[in-house]
């Protein structure tokens, strides 16, 4: 296992800093806080100019072609700015899926327009009950001469409201657990599909979406079903580490630089011992988050045995270390890390979501001990 990064990496993360500085301050991170749409169209398509959504995408079908180890240094970036948008919504729900098992067809089809910046997608995996395992999909798929119908319920989907097409979970009827799941692709204007847009703590776009006799052909039927969705939700819950990851170097970089510049009782406040340990215990979760988040992107990256062990374990340490690391630097800032006046509650904000997303840590605790065999 090699974590350093090599000199292509280097100029990736460098220059994906000097983009975002520019292209993503806070006041656009705010602005799409308010806004219907939720991103910058005009930042998107700059994106898409740099090739971000093509990453993975091998250049047959208009991408750049790199490994998954380099979209995770990228996402990392991506975390730091807090960059508002359906790009991550993008990968996991369209690029990922298709390159594990979509067929020549839906990849001559789709990958072009996602490498390209010219359609949004989305995952509709999690329901009602909340689960991210087999059991807790319960939406219907079955199959209907030449065409598969779609009945069921969605929730938590990012981005629906911008999306062009989902990749959407579903079962055949009477199936169970593993056997039976499916991952169909269907048009966001399809008939039968609505959405309802859902209040969150990070101001994000995430909604209900319902598929009510929603009929799309077989043909959009992507191979695989469980198994490759399994791979999605490793390389994805590996990517949310990293933007975790991200978040927190940043939170940790903003809240050192206050206590060094403000005073209090004729002092910086970082002269404090209380404020001292704050920040050595903020450094610490930052450099171990980095450093798990690493090896279980190696470990996918490379398709090691062991790759769910050490993504569980990234995922169950992560999302605590990095909360400790928000609760610590507005804590720092006193009262005015609480106020939305100040940049530092975006951070905690982003974090929580994140933190949900792909299960929190005792539900991938609870995976690892499965690991164990415990």
């Amino acid at each position: 296992m090699d974590l350093g990064l090599s000199e292509e990496q280097e100029l990736l993360k460098n220059a994906a800093r000097d983009f975002l500085e520019k292209e993503c301050p806070e006041s656009l991170v705010r602005e799409m806080e308010e806004d219907e749409k939720g991103y910058s169209p005009d930042l998107w398509k700059k994106m898409a100019e740099q090739g971000w959504q093509g990453l993975l995408i091998p250049d047959n079908y208009g991408g750049a072609g790199f490994r998954y180890i380099d979209l995770v240094i990228l996402i990392e970036e991506f975390g730091r700015a807090l960059v508002p948008g359906p790009f991550l919504s993008t990968v996991v729900g369209g690029a990922l899926p298709l390159l594990e098992g979509g067929t020549d067809e839906q990849k001559a089809k789709y990958l072009p327009q996602i490498a390209s910046g010219g359609a949004i997608w989305t995952l509709a995996y999690t329901e009602p009950s909340a689960r991210f395992d087999a059991e807790g999909v319960a939406l219907e798929v079955k199959e209907d001469g030449g065409d598969v119908v779609l009945n069921g319920t969605k929730l938590f989907v990012r981005d629906a409201n911008v999306a062009d097409f989902f990749t959407v979970v579903g079962r055949k009827p009477g199936s169970k657990g593993e056997d039976g799941i499916q991952l169909v692709i269907v048009d966001a204007k399809a008939p039968g599909v609505s959405q309802t847009q859902l209040k969150t703590i990070a101001a994000d776009k995430q909604a209900e979406v319902k598929f009510e006799n929603v009929r799309v052909p077989k043909a959009n039927v992507i191979a695989g079903g469980w198994s490759t969705l399994q791979k999605v939700q490793r390389k994805a819950t590996v990517l949310e580490c990293a933007y975790l990851t991200g978040l927190a170097q940043m939170d940790f970089e903003i809240s050192v630089q206050y206590a060094k510049d403000r005073i209090q009782f004729g002092r910086p406040i970082g002269s404090f011992q209380a404020i001292q340990h704050k920040a050595a215990d903020m450094v610490t979760d930052v450099d171990g988050s980095r450093f798990i988040m690493y090896r279980a992107a190696w470990a996918v990256d490379q398709d090691e045995a062991d790759a769910d062990m050490y993504t569980h374990m990234a995922k169950a340490w992560v999302s605590e270390a990095t909360r400790r690391v928000v609760a610590h630097g507005q804590q720092i800032h006193g009262g005015i890390g609480f106020t939305k006046d100040y940049k530092i509650q975006l951070y905690f904000r982003r974090q929580k979501a994140a933190e949900l997303a792909w299960g929190d840590a005792d539900y991938h605790r609870e995976l690892v001990a499965g690991e164990l065999k415990l």
